[in-house]
Parts: C-alpha cells; sequence; structure tokens
C-alpha cells in the first residue's frame, strides 16, 4: 500500500489522471501530427507557421513545443513514421504472397495504399527537396530498405527459376519505381474520380508490363 501513495496522495482524481495522461499524450501528438500533414500537404512547409498547426490541432501553441521541438521535427516525424509504415506492408505484402507471379495484387494493394497518403506522399516529395537531410534520411532509412526487401524477394524468385537471371537490386528498383510513380501520378492521387476498378486496371497492366514486357511475342 506504501507504494501506491504517492498516486493516491490527491484522492481518485489525481489517480485516473496519472493513468490517463500517457494516453492523452500520445493522442495530442496524433492530432498535432495528422494536422501538419494536411496543412503541410497543401500549404507547403514555409506556408505553415507553428500557430496555423496548433489552431488545426486544437492545442495550445505552447503545446506544441512540448511535443516536438520545432517545425522541423514535426515534418521529420510525418516523413519517417508514414515511410516506415509503407515498409512495413511492403514486406508483410511479399512474404505472405502466393505466387511469384501474383505481383498483381501486391502493386494493387500498395498502390491503394499510396492513394490513401496522397497528403505524406506530397509531403515527402514536395519537401524532401528544400530539406537535404530529410531527403537523406528517407533515402537511408526506408527507400534503401525497402529495395533490400525487394531485392531479396527477386533473388530467391531466380534461384527457384520463377524469373529469369538478371539483377535483382536492378529488378527491385524497377518494381518499386513501377508502382510509386504511378501511384502518385495525376490520374490516382490527383483526382477524385479513381475508382477502385481504375485503380485495379492500371496495376494488372503494370504487373503485365513488369512480368511479360512490351515486345510482341513471335507468331
Amino acid at each position: 500500500m506504501a507504494l501506491l501513495s504517492p498516486i493516491c496522495y490527491d484522492g481518485p482524481a489525481a489517480m485516473a489522471s496519472y493513468f490517463k495522461s500517457p494516453v492523452k499524450e500520445v493522442d495530442t501528438q496524433t492530432k498535432i501530427l495528422q494536422a501538419a500533414q494536411r496543412l503541410f500537404a497543401h500549404r507547403g512547409y514555409g506556408g505553415t507557421t507553428t500557430r496555423d498547426l496548433a489552431q488545426a490541432a486544437g492545442v495550445a501553441e505552447g503545446t506544441l513545443f512540448r511535443h516536438f521541438e520545432n517545425k522541423k521535427a514535426i515534418l521529420v516525424e510525418i516523413a519517417s513514421q508514414g515511410w516506415v509504415e509503407l515498409l512495413t506492408e511492403l514486406l508483410t505484402e511479399l512474404s505472405e504472397m502466393a505466387s511469384y507471379k501474383a505481383v498483381a495484387q501486391v502493386m494493387r494493394r500498395r498502390m491503394l495504399n499510396l492513394h490513401k497518403n496522397a497528403d505524406m506522399m506530397r509531403v515527402c516529395f514536395m519537401e524532401a527537396q528544400f530539406h537535404p537531410d530529410l531527403r537523406e534520411q528517407i533515402q537511408t532509412q526506408v527507400v534503401d530498405k525497402m529495395l533490400d526487401v525487394a531485392e531479396a524477394f527477386f533473388q530467391t524468385a531466380m534461384d527457384r527459376g520463377v524469373y529469369r537471371q538478371m539483377n535483382p537490386r536492378m529488378v527491385a528498383q524497377v518494381f518499386l519505381g513501377m508502382f510509386m510513380v504511378a501511384g502518385f501520378s495525376q490520374d490516382t492521387l490527383g483526382s477524385n474520380g479513381t475508382s477502385p476498378q481504375d485503380m485495379k486496371e492500371l496495376a494488372e497492366g503494370l504487373a503485365d508490363i513488369f512480368l511479360n514486357g512490351m515486345l510482341a511475342k513471335p507468331a
């Protein structure tokens, strides 16, 4: 009982506050990041002030700085969380793929994910060109790891004779580049009229090109 006395000193209300505060802290940080992602995507990093961020998140400006050192720290956290999520999902998709030829399903799901994370992608692509440290972090912590995962996947497929022998790193770059560029195109992220069927057809077309190439087969 003696161990509980510091918590219970101010009564039940204080105890409730003690246990709820970590959750509230996480919720507040999430609100800040979500608000920042929206504002950075549509106003740009330079066009968004910390006062704007605080108002959009529904917190005091001082609260903002209790969670993040500065506005740049918020930008880096948005990029890091978003890319790590994409990396984790890609690894899961590849590990659960029933057939090495089922890349259309992976492309489709990955492109739909990019579509759902349009704001995060806009922030990354727009701001990375102005912030070399952010660009380097994305490259070393996420993009290189995505390439490593895909490279190992394709190397295994080549070893099993599913794909012809090629440079697996190059194949991984082509694979990731195809769905990322297509997924971030004006026709997908830039249009509210893109339907799931459109996305499915695009993913299947990319998979067909990836697996079979563009040359007509000899008669």
